[in-house]
């Protein structure tokens, strides 16, 4: 299914409805270009999560953890160039059963992201609005 939100908050909104579909052990992958709302759309899901606490990229730290209704494992791929590096820094063990884990820039570990694994897709339209494409479960 493809959305458009056209401001954060419509992105977090999105995010949000996502969330509440989530369950423990959920994968999603969250792709898109620089800058485009991956950390915004992450927020929504926070947010359905009840976490309260301020969700920032992990871009320098690679995984943020937060404590909500379920532990939610956030995190950013950018640096990391393969799966073998993703597992010597023990990223493989975020993937199965401990809580709900968003991965930015999952494209580097594709080769072992579970099969459920739900793809969230974000691009930016010509006028500035998100199209926003959700794989792997129904809203």
């Amino acid at each position: 299914m493809t959305f458009r939100t056209s401001s954060e908050a419509e992105t977090i909104a999105l995010g949000a409805q996502l969330g509440k579909k989530l369950k423990l052990g959920s994968v999603v992958s969250l792709r898109g270009s620089l800058g485009v709302g991956k950390t915004v759309f992450a927020k929504g899901i926070a947010e359905a999560l009840g976490i309260t606490e301020a969700i920032v990229s992990p871009t320098f730290t690679l995984i943020q953890e937060y404590e909500g209704t379920f532990d939610l494992y956030h995190m950013d791929l950018y640096r990391i160039d393969s799966s073998e590096e993703f597992e010597l820094i023990g990223g493989d063990e975020y993937l199965y059963g401990r809580g709900i884990t968003l991965i930015e820039w999952s494209e580097k570990i594709q080769d072992i992201l579970p099969q459920e694994t739900i793809y969230v897709t974000i691009n930016l339209d010509d006028d500035g609005s998100r199209l926003i494409t959700i794989e792997g479960i129904a809203l």
